[in-house]
This record gives C-alpha cells, sequence and structure tokens, in this order.
C-alpha cells in the first residue's frame, strides 16, 4: 500500500515538473527564437529512458489515446478562436490546400519514399498520407501572437483545421489496402464522401445545439459553462467518430460555429479553453517525445534519408500543393510562396505515425523514427522563420498590442441581468454622439469604456468614439433592444462577453 501511494506521488511530482518546465519553455520560446512545441518535444526525449531516465514510457495505445484526446481540445480552442468573418473570404483556397493540397503533398512524398526506402507503393502513399497535411497544434501555436495578414493567417488555420481529417482518411486507407488487397476503390469514395459529409453535417448540428443549450440553461457556478462547452466537443468528436465519420473535423466545424455565437461567459469559455489546449499541447509534445528514442533518432541513416525527405517536402512537395491547390485563386506569388513556407508538420503526423505501430506493419518502426525527424526539422526551421520570412515577402500587418487592461466581471446575484462587452466598430450608429443623447433603454447603464487601452469614466457628455469598447449592465429582456440600437442592421455582429447577474 505504502508503495503504490509512493509511486503515485512520484507521477504527481513528475507531472507537475513537466509542466512547470513546459510553461517556462513557452515563456522563453520566443527569446530563442524557437517554437515552443519543439522545447517540449524536446523536454520529453531528455526525460525519457534514453535522456536523463526520469521516466520510460513505451505505451503507444496510450499515446495514441492521449494525443487524440488533445487534438480535440487544440482544434476545438482553435475553432472557437477563429472568427467566420475571416475565414469565408478564403473558405475556398483554405478547403483546396486541405484536400486537393494532401493528396499533391502525399503522392509526391509517395513517390520519394518508395524509391529512396524501397518500400511498395501502398507503403510509399500511407508514408505520404502520414506526413501529407499541416498540424493545426502548431499551427495556431506559431502564428498566436504574430502580425501576419489576416488572409494569410486564417487561410493556415482553416486549412490546419480542416486537413487533418484528410490525413487521418488517408493514413487508415492505405494501412486496409496494405492489410487487406480486396480493398476496392469504390469503398475509398464511398467512405471518404461519408467522413467528410457526416462530419460536416454532425459539427453544423451539434454546435448549433451547444450554443442553445450553453445560452439556455441557467447554471448555479460560471466555472461549469467552460466545462458545459468542453464536454460538447468530447461528445461531437465520439459521437462522430463513433459513427465512422471524421470526428475531428466535426470538432473544429462545431468550434466555429460556437464562436461566432453569442455566448453566456463567452470570455470564461474561451479563457478555459485556451488554458485547457496549452495543457494539452505541452502533455502531447512532451509524451510523443518520451516515446523516441534519441540513440535511434540520430542514427546516421536516420539523419541522411529524414533530412533529403524533409527538403522534398519543404522545397518541392509543399510548394508544389500549393500552387497547384490555389490555382487561379486570386492570391498572388509572395502569398503562395508564405503558404508553402508555413506549411507546418507537427502533432497530428507522429500520432498518425503510431497507428501502423499498433497494426504491426513492417517498417512501421523506421516510418515513426523518420516521420519523427521530419517534424522536428519542420518546426524548427519553418516555424522559427515565418515571421521573418513574412516581413521579407512584405505580408506582415500592424503590430498586434493587447490592451493593458483587465476587467473582473463578478456574479452580484440571480438578477436576470448581464454585463456585455461590446466593441465599437464602423456599422455603430451611435460613435460621435454623447450618452445623453442616445435613447438606451431604461434597464442600461454603461459602466466603463475602454478607449486606446485606458479605463474612461463615462458621464452624460462622454462621446462614443469608434474602436471604444463599452461594457454595459443590461436586463435580459431589453438585451436585444440594445444590441438593434447599436447595430441596428446587423445586431449580431457585436462582440460580447457575459456575467450572469
Amino acid at each position: 500500500m505504502i508503495e503504490t501511494l509512493s509511486s503515485n506521488d512520484y507521477f504527481i511530482l513528475l507531472c507537475a515538473l513537466l509542466l512547470i518546465t513546459g510553461v517556462l519553455a513557452a515563456k522563453f520560446s520566443s527569446r530563442f527564437g524557437v517554437p515552443a512545441l519543439v522545447l517540449f518535444i524536446l523536454l520529453g526525449m531528455l526525460a525519457g529512458s534514453d535522456g536523463i531516465g526520469f521516466i520510460h514510457f513505451e505505451n503507444i495505445k496510450l499515446a495514441q489515446l492521449l494525443g487524440l484526446f488533445a487534438l480535440v481540445i487544440i482544434l476545438f480552442e482553435g475553432g472557437l478562436q477563429t472568427k467566420w468573418s475571416t475565414v469565408k473570404p478564403v473558405l475556398l483556397p483554405s478547403l483546396s490546400l486541405a484536400t486537393l493540397g494532401v493528396i499533391i503533398t502525399s503522392c509526391i512524398i509517395a513517390v520519394a519514399a518508395k524509391y529512396i526506402l524501397g518500400l511498395t507503393w501502398f507503403e510509399g502513399m500511407l508514408f505520404g498520407a502520414i506526413v501529407g497535411s499541416t498540424d493545426a497544434a502548431a499551427v495556431f501555436a506559431v502564428l498566436k501572437g504574430q502580425n501576419i495578414k489576416e488572409r494569410l493567417g486564417s487561410t493556415l488555420e482553416a486549412e490546419s483545421g480542416a486537413n487533418d481529417p484528410m490525413a487521418v482518411f488517408l493514413t487508415l486507407l492505405f494501412i486496409e489496402f496494405i492489410l487487406n488487397d480486396a480493398t476496392s476503390i469504390t469503398y475509398m469514395i464511398t467512405n471518404f464522401l461519408w467522413q467528410m459529409g457526416a462530419g460536416l453535417i454532425i459539427g453544423l448540428t451539434f454546435g448549433k445545439a451547444a450554443s442553445l443549450a450553453i445560452n439556455r440553461i441557467n447554471l448555479d457556478s460560471s466555472g461549469l459553462y467552460p466545462v458545459f462547452a468542453l464536454a460538447f466537443a468530447l461528445l461531437t468528436y465520439s459521437v462522430t467518430a463513433l459513427l465512422g465519420a471524421s470526428g475531428l473535423l466535426a470538432v473544429y466545424v462545431s468550434a466555429l460555429v460556437i464562436g461566432s455565437h453569442d455566448l453566456t461567459y463567452k470570455h470564461s469559455i474561451f479563457r478555459f479553453n485556451e488554458g485547457f489546449a496549452w495543457m494539452m499541447q505541452i502533455s502531447m509534445f512532451v509524451i510523443l517525445g518520451l516515446l523516441v528514442f534519441p540513440s535511434d533518432l540520430l542514427h546516421g541513416t536516420i539523419i541522411i534519408v529524414g533530412l533529403l525527405l524533409s527538403a522534398i517536402l519543404i522545397f518541392i512537395a509543399r510548394p508544389a500543393a500549393v500552387f497547384l491547390s490555389t490555382w487561379n485563386m486570386n492570391m498572388n506569388w509572395k502569398e503562395k510562396a508564405f503558404l508553402s513556407w508555413a506549411g507546418l508538420r507537427g502533432a497530428v503526423p507522429i500520432v498518425l505515425a503510431t497507428f501502423p505501430l499498433l497494426a504491426g506493419l513492417e517498417n512501421s518502426q523506421l516510418f515513426f523514427n523518420l516521420i519523427f525527424f521530419i517534424v522536428l526539422t519542420s518546426t524548427l526551421i519553418q516555424g522559427s522563420t515565418i515571421h521573418f520570412f513574412a516581413k521579407s515577402l512584405s505580408l506582415t500587418g500592424p503590430k498586434k498590442v493587447t490592451p493593458m487592461h483587465t476587467l473582473e466581471l463578478i456574479s452580484i446575484g440571480k438578477a436576470n441581468a448581464e454585463i456585455i462587452e461590446y466593441e465599437v466598430n464602423e456599422e455603430t450608429v451611435v460613435i460621435g454622439q454623447q450618452l445623453k443623447d442616445i435613447p438606451f433603454p431604461k434597464d442600461v447603464l454603461i459602466n466603463a469604456i475602454i478607449r486606446k487601452g485606458e479605463l474612461i469614466t463615462p458621464t452624460g457628455n462622454t462621446k462614443i468614439e469608434n474602436e471604444d469598447t463599452l461594457y454595459i449592465l443590461v436586463s435580459r429582456k431589453s438585451e436585444q433592444e440594445l444590441k438593434n440600437l447599436l447595430t441596428p442592421d446587423n445586431a449580431a455582429k457585436s462582440t460580447r462577453s457575459f456575467i450572469k447577474a
């Protein structure tokens, strides 16, 4: 009994140390010019049995489970943070990159892998499928806080969120081809249509249901709302996957829908999922780092072949996929060159590389080591130079500045009221008007105004200016009237965060 408790305590201590080290790595990653996820992977490799020997971990099935769980959380958080208004204009190139682009990349890498490694065609296609997609975790992490032009950032985020299902589908398909020669082309096509079509429909349905449920339910604690939203993400993935469709696509689509709705406790939901997604990124990359043995990874053959395949992926396969899949889509060569360079590989290829291992395929360990090396190369070289590349091509926008203010919203009881955060924009009809002249409903009170990062105490003579952030106390019954007053033609575009009062 004492030994069991001691081992449990040891495990908890290790988790604490790894998370603290991961947070510190994320803190200093920008200073080092290295993406945080690379440091997480190196942390796992260092802590493993081939490093300083803190942890001996080789449970591939558990690593795959934890990896999929983390990807669900990361995709959900990424979808919540992605605005539909920014995704909609780039939907066509994003979907083309997520489908046709993945196929082109996979085919080029498949040919290279077949002749370099002496594989069969199906094995080559399996290898290409595993590294064919960009990675949402890597892209979201590297682009966060960067002042890349919004159009390009949205394209990359939408592509990475939508192309994981394609990579999963192709990987499972070619494993099936290798294990079962009788698999038909008809099965492949129908399975693909079902995976994508059902994943999209279920994602939309669950996203709308979750938005409605979050706003309708009256929970006793504000801390339960983020948990409730997260539960819908897990439910969306599991139900979709159990139906044989793409659970990852469904999660990302549902998050886009949820994030575009006005939600009760929206800030709480977003901040909780942001923190949880960071914890999942740290945990996932550390665990994936534990799976690999540096002595195997740094073998001469792995280094030479890995560098050769990485070069083909970065300089041939990805650019060919980008330029062909975005043909005639109103993108100039600079934008296409940037999209080519920003095609980061990350957790998804490593997680997918565990599928052949669990299936017991020949060369599966070689696949895993090479794919791990390719991911490290991609994140280290491309991830650390994305900003420099964008700046060199004049594809950066205004520097993103985080306003230097915080506002703690505290529940004040069970009254049927809310505090709304509203960002004034060009569609707000009361710009330039004094508060005393605006016909607000009787039960509306402007509590505070944030203007250019500074707190303004509102009075009757205070004028509303563009880009002001208003904090408004309003009763539930007057909420729609207030939105119609501020933006009568497009009230739904108001940005809100709620606190039940």
